[in-house]
């Protein structure tokens, strides 16, 4: 999901900075310049740092801005096909739930969020399983996989990635400590059997 990369590119440093601290300058024009914003081969930029120019800069006829190439460590974010990860429910939708995760928002459509039919609730902005009765609601934390994914380079907020809880082991965190207490409940059962039948035992002798 996260990653950290060496990236290479050019910035444009306006004429109204020079005779700035030129480091100080750099730095917060690649920050400017790159964070947020989206590449397919590694994914979204969260953070720039360790920033280097590379070589001089060149001032281009026309233009009177400075071209300065640079070299960054880039902290990168790109949700993997088929990869499990945990993030919040942000958004109640007729369709679905958005939530977050990390730096992006993803879909969780309405047939893939669990194995019930499931109703909105637009008002308590809400989601209800019709038979199980779970629900899921804004602020809910959620592990979910990852079943689709397109970047998108222009606007990284118009990014799609989709997920998936259909499975064991995925939901809202509340619902995967349910199987916990059901198994509290049958060993709870089964002790409660094995004391009855030490009574009995005892009884007949």
């Amino acid at each position: 999901m996260y990653t950290m990369v060496k990236v290479e590119d050019t910035i444009r440093i306006p004429p109204e900075k020079f005779g700035e601290d030129l480091d100080k300058v750099i730095e917060e024009t690649v920050q400017k310049t790159f964070e947020g914003t989206m590449r397919k081969q590694y994914g979204l930029i969260v953070v720039a740092d360790n920033i280097k120019p590379i070589g001089d800069g060149i001032v281009i006829h026309g233009d009177g801005a400075m071209y300065q190439k640079v070299m960054f460590d880039a902290l990168m974010f790109k949700p993997e096909l088929q990869e499990v990860l945990d993030g919040v429910v942000c958004e109640i939708v007729e369709f679905g739930a958005f939530c977050h995760i990390g730096p992006l928002d993803a879909l969780i459509h309405m047939s893939q969020i669990m194995n019930d039919y499931v109703e909105v609730d637009s008002t308590a902005e809400m989601i209800v399983g019709k038979e199980k009765k779970k629900t899921l609601k804004i602020g809910d934390a959620v592990r979910a996989r990852v079943v689709a994914v397109s970047l998108n380079e222009l606007s990284a907020r118009e990014s799609k990635i989709g997920l998936t809880m259909r499975q064991p082991a995925l939901g809202a965190h509340e619902w995967l400590k349910e199987p916990v207490k059901e198994e509290v409940k049958e060993a709870k059962k089964e002790e409660g059997k094995d004391k009855k039948k030490q009574k009995g035992w005892r009884d007949k002798k």
